[in-house]
């Protein structure tokens, strides 16, 4: 019995053979390759001559404008000559041209750039030329950003008087990128007498961005928790403008009722050097309200501050605080790009992570070291 049982096993495997089974394994579908092969990769564009930048900008081309911009914000020391000698020429055309550079910053989730974009349209209709920078905050692990404010600003990007460019904070204090201020320079060059700066938002610091604007904008909205937490002196003291947003909907009576605490607080500061007197208005970038009281209030503090000197006087400061700042850059560049420090900054590293020596003891010893260089 086990051997005819045997013999019919044998009988069945020698029927199914291996090959013939489900078990078999096909050699499948082609996997399609990770790169497209159609894809054209593009050459970075060569850098031009100052002459053809400053040819392009004279003349509008955004194109070009862009260009410059990224050859600015560029960190690598090869292109700080050229870009050096673009923002002197930049200056010299700029001497006799009188524009307006406004901040606008706000909290998160106020709808900067839904406001930017809307009011942009009453700026670009009333003959003006408006460049946005717009500030985009970069990460702390990848450092990278977004960059979006265009996808955000549908409308405004196909308006042709109106030009965008998002940049990266890439870590720098204030809400502001590094070049932001030589890029507003540019784009006055480029003839845009209207230069909106957003800010990534209000945060410890926003000197930066008001040391650069003659306009301070600050977006707020109500129902966001206990508004009198919004007063603080520093961005309330800096503010020209503030501007309850959202208010539309069931949210108006609350945006008046934030208006009229704002309103208030804003009387208990001490008058402004310029004469102006800040105030609060409510505004809905969706049903376009009050907007074009935005407008009239920014007007009205141009023609006032023209006409008192205060517009010249406080650019010549500003000025004055950004030769200071370009120093501190300066200094700072150089101390990282110095070759002896380069060599012997890990070790003192090493040193502070290991805990054999402190990190203000270390600082020291390395600017003394620089120092004797």
């Amino acid at each position: 019995m086990a051997n005819d049982r045997e013999e019919r096993q044998g009988d069945f495997f020698e029927e199914y053979k291996p090959e013939e089974t489900a078990l078999a394994i096909n050699d499948g579908v082609a996997q399609p390759p990770i790169i497209n092969p159609y894809l054209k990769i593009r050459k970075r564009s060569p850098l031009l001559s100052i002459d053809e930048y400053m040819e392009g900008i004279l003349a509008g081309n955004t194109t070009i404008l862009s260009q410059a911009i990224t050859l600015i914000e560029s960190l690598k020391p090869e292109h700080r000559s050229i870009a050096h000698e673009l923002i002197m020429r930049c200056q010299q055309e700029n001497r006799k041209n009188e524009t307006m550079r406004i901040g606008i910053t706000g909290v998160p989730g106020a709808g900067k750039s839904t406001f930017i974009e809307n009011f942009g349209g009453i700026i670009t209709a009333a003959g003006h030329k408006l460049a946005v920078l717009a500030i985009d905050p970069s990460s702390e692990k990848s450092k990278g950003s977004i960059l979006g404010d265009k996808t955000r600003m549908e409308t405004l990007c196909c308006d042709p008087n109106a030009f965008i460019r998002p940049s990266p904070s890439a870590g720098s204090l204030g809400g502001v990128a590094r070049k932001t201020r030589e890029s507003v320079l540019l784009c006055e060059t480029a003839g845009y007498d209207v230069i909106f700066i957003e800010t990534v938002g209000v945060g410890q610091s926003e000197t930066a961005v008001h040391s650069m604007s003659d306009f301070f904008l600050l977006l707020m909205i109500s129902g966001a928790g206990d508004e009198l937490q919004g007063i603080k002196r520093g961005i309330m003291e800096m503010s020209d403008l503030i501007t309850i947003n959202k208010a539309d909907g069931a949210n108006i009576e609350k945006a008046t009722l934030t208006k009229a605490v704002y309103s208030n607080a804003l009387h208990l500061f001490p008058p402004t050097e310029s004469g102006w007197v800040p105030t609060a208005l409510t505004a809905s970038s969706i049903e376009h309200t009050g907007l074009q009281e935005v407008y009239d209030k920014i007007m009205e503090y141009f023609t006032l501050v023209k006409g008192n000197g205060y517009y010249t006087r406080k650019r010549r400061e500003q000025a004055r605080y950004w030769m200071y700042e370009s120093i501190n850059e300066a200094l700072r560049q150089q101390f990282y790009e110095n070759p002896d420090i380069e060599k012997i900054l890990p070790d003192y590293e090493n040193s502070v992570l290991e805990g054999h020596l402190d990190s203000f003891a270390a600082a020291g010893e390395l600017l003394e070291r620089y120092g004797r260089k």
